[in-house]
């Protein structure tokens, strides 16, 4: 501890080494923890898993004082204190899980400076109490995590971080920093505004996380496609995204009924059911979480393998953040998702039946097409999801679905007319499903009842399976030249821009439809990332990791140590550091030592069990 400046300072690179068990800073790290130990304001974006938390965790340890970090959720804060109190830091969270006797001692603490990090909400820090509490304290730093929720514009707006402005007029002489994985220029913008850190030094990261891969597919058979997924990550943690709470119901009811360990999280819960899912999750092995997107801000688990979207984000940024939480330790992962026309049109209809203001409706629109534009994308789709962020990746990134399996595409020009010409001719005042019946040439009731086989589009698409049509259609969606009308049952009409298609002005590249959905997508081939918070760990496959028998015995004292200590298990070590356990197999405390993740507490309490249990593994 460096509480209050007792004690020589570290050089940070020693913290990392000595506290973390990490030897080498990563990408912008270094120059971070330098600008704001010399007593610099920051303004940092990088993503989930890029080692965001060290930039202040470390500058509180060389800094005199108590840093305060500012984070929205219990789960997180505890989270980060349990992991930082296995590493031997002097840290604690206040919030509403503490009695009056145990908030009161962390309280006393603080005003004594004899305590590294103190985690609190925003709600608790604007309250008078603890503004005295902070009045009498020696500090460090103020860090401000998840400081995209400050924004009105970000994916996550919490109005209570706009309360936070008072940190710059009250305590102007203590260090700043605004942490975030994940904001676009817009939201940037207003956090630096809101937060008054026009002074602040910007660091921006890479967006990249190369250990993810990702995947999208339409969405046809959706049970039987997350039952093919499912079956390529067997007994792995993974978090599966619906848009309601009956679909997250019926989801984690079906995949119990198919032998998943699964469980629901949504705010229609008891609290005690949701608290009791959420501790299994994170707690143990193998669990797989239903959840809406309520479900995930404060998850620190690092060991997640597959983040799947069953419905459609609502925004690049949304879906960011939510695949994100995947493979947090470097370790191969995958984001898959599927969606069809019917996500485009729900939000379509959302965004014209809000009450929200016209400026709020162009940019909820704006940020729709660009997720769609994801979605339908027939190049490689991590180079257009860093280009929304400002970040130009010059060769495609042979991590997705794309790059793995590149699209066929073809000219839709003629197509997109025909379709465009039916939803005109039957009046603008239907579905897809009867204009595509109308261009098949389908002879159904409804047809007969508006007489729709008189028309001259009536049959002129007999060539296009029904399939490819959908396709047709949900590509015009997304690409504005079809409107949906919520007031007429989600009727199709054509816009401006289909108009223009239609005269012909401009060609239509379209995507080919896949002849089936396969939803067999697996991350264990794919590019390895990073390594796990500090250095780049050099990361051993997944194969080696579920096969290897010394990792099995490792995973499993952990699970016992963390039991024993009402810890979750990834707070003791990191998959990672697990599969660097396998792969090298360490026999001496020196040769442990040198393990990414293991720094000198954690040595001292953890080394010889584990050296233990690779020696009789390996003798067996």
């Amino acid at each position: 501890m460096n509480g209050a400046g007792t004690g020589p300072r570290r050089a940070p690179l020693d913290v990392l080494r000595e506290t973390f068990g990490y030897h080498a800073f990563r990408g912008e790290q270094a120059a971070i923890i330098e600008h704001v130990v010399a007593g610099g304001d920051a303004f940092v974006l990088m993503p989930t898993g890029g080692g965001k938390s060290l930039c202040y965790q470390i500058p509180a340890l060389v800094r005199p004082g108590v840093a305060i970090v500012i984070s929205p959720l219990i789960a997180l804060m505890q989270d980060q204190v349990d992991a930082l109190v296995q590493a031997g830091v002097a840290a604690a969270a206040l919030n509403s899980s503490l009695d009056w006797r145990e908030a009161q001692a962390v309280e006393e603490r603080l005003r004594r400076g004899a305590i590294d990090l103190v985690y609190v909400a925003p709600e608790r820090l604007v309250t008078d109490r603890f503004l005295e509490c902070l009045d009498a304290a020696p500090l460090a730093l103020f860090a401000i995590d998840e400081a995209h929720c400050v924004s009105q514009w970000g994916h996550d707006f919490r109005p209570e971080y706009r309360a936070l402005d008072i940190l710059a007029s009250r305590y102007g002489h203590v260090p700043r920093m605004a942490l975030t994985a994940t904001a676009d220029a817009q939201t940037r913008e207003d956090v630096v505004e809101r937060l008054s850190l026009g002074g602040a030094r910007r660091f921006s990261a890479s967006f990249d996380r190369p250990n993810i891969r990702y995947r999208v597919e339409q969405r046809a058979e959706p049970k039987r496609q997350l039952a093919r997924f499912l079956a390529n990550h067997p007994d792995q943690a993974g978090i599966i995204y619906r848009a309601t709470r009956d679909g997250v119901d019926e989801t984690a009811a079906a995949l119990v009924a198919a032998g998943h360990d699964a469980v629901p999280y949504h705010a229609g819960l008891a609290p005690e059911v949701r608290r009791r899912n959420q501790e299994r999750f994170i707690r143990e092995e193998g669990v797989v979480v239903v959840a809406t997107i309520a479900f995930g801000m404060g998850i620190d688990k690092p060991n997640v393998r597959f983040v799947v979207h069953l419905d459609l984000p609502k925004s690049l940024e949304a879906y960011y953040q939510e695949t994100g939480r995947a493979g947090r330790d470097g370790l191969p992962a995958e984001a898959w998702m599927i969606y069809g026309l019917a996500d485009v049109v729900r939000f379509r209809r959302m965004i014209g039946e809000g009450v929200a203001e016209a400026q709020r409706k162009r940019v909820e629109g704006s940020k729709l097409d660009s997720m769609l534009a994801y979605c339908e994308t027939g190049g490689c789709r991590r180079q257009l999801l860093l280009g929304y962020f400002g970040e130009v990746r010059a060769e495609p990134c042979g991590n997705c679905d794309r790059c793995l399996e590149p699209v066929e595409t073809w000219d839709g020009t003629v197509a997109a007319q025909k379709a465009l010409s039916a939803a005109l001719r039957t009046g603008e005042r239907f579905g897809v499903a009867h204009l595509i019946d109308v261009l098949r040439g389908e002879k159904t009731d409804k047809i007969s009842q508006w007489n729709h086989h008189e028309l001259k589009t009536f049959g002129v698409g007999a060539d296009l399976a029904a399939r490819t049509w959908n396709g047709v259609f949900r590509q015009l969606v997304a690409m504005g030249a079809l409107g949906v009308d919520a007031e007429r049952f989600n009727a199709l009409f054509v816009t401006p821009e289909g108009r223009r298609l239609l005269k012909g002005e401009t060609p239509v590249m379209m995507t080919r439809e896949d002849a089936a959905a396969s939803g067999s997508g697996s991350a264990s081939g794919g590019k390895r990332g990073a390594g796990a918070k500090g250095g780049r760990a050099r990361v051993p496959s997944a194969e080696l990791t579920e096969r290897d028998p010394v990792f099995a015995a490792v995973r499993a004292l952990r699970l016992v140590l963390a039991k024993a200590q009402g810890v979750p298990p990834y707070v003791i070590f990191h998959d990672s550091t697990l599969a660097e356990m396998a792969s090298r197999r360490p026999r001496t405390l020196t040769e442990f030592a040198d393990l990414p993740g293991v720094g000198a507490t954690k040595l001292d309490r953890y080394g010889q069990s584990f050296l233990d249990i690779i020696v009789r593994t390996l003798a067996q």
